[in-house]
């Protein structure tokens, strides 16, 4: 009775790192997804840039290339941080598997390394933390994607307001003075 209580509490043990893989491999789902976004939103910018200067004109399109240029800047660096913060999750996956491993291998081998599991798991929780700190900044960069980009569309739209308005405003002249 005894063998089975210590291999059922070697089993628990290795529990812990399971959960962590499951945490860290969802992670690693969310955040691929970002990167594909990325990619995709650099390629329309990109696509959209080449459009305009394809046109070869000065049209009001052409005030939009600054905006489009600072969009793909911000989407180039924020598939940068989400190509680290993979690497680090990965990372992070490889050393919670090889603490559940090593695990088992110290209940065979010797209880002499009880203290190699909890330094992989520490170093998988370093990388975990590493990687948690570059998806905040690639999410705070996201946003003043949105935000600049926002921006630009609600001074577009209040040109356009105007614009409408002053030609409202002639039409009326050219009514009253016929």
């Amino acid at each position: 009775m005894d063998a089975l209580s210590h291999t059922l509490s070697v089993l628990s043990a290795m529990i812990t790192p399971v959960v962590l893989i499951m945490a860290s491999s969802s992670l690693i789902l969310s955040t691929s997804q970002r990167l594909s976004r990325s990619i995709e939103r650099s390629r329309k910018v990109s696509s959209i840039i080449s459009d305009i200067i394809r046109e070869n004109s000065s049209t009001p399109r052409l005030a939009d290339v600054p905006v489009l240029i600072q969009q793909l800047e911000l989407s180039s660096r924020r598939a940068r941080l989400l190509q680290r913060a993979m690497t680090s999750l990965y990372i992070t996956l490889f050393f919670f598997v090889a603490s559940c491993i090593s695990i088992a291998l110290v209940y065979f081998l010797s209880d002499g390394y009880s203290w190699f599991p909890i330094a992989l798991d520490l170093i998988g929780v370093g990388f975990l933390c590493y990687a948690s700190v570059l998806l905040v900044d690639e999410s705070r960069i996201a946003l003043s994607a949105v935000d600049a980009e926002m921006q630009h569309t609600l001074q577009q739209f209040k040109q356009y307001r105007q614009q409408q308005t002053h030609a409202a405003r002639r039409w009326l002249w050219r009514k009253r003075n016929r």
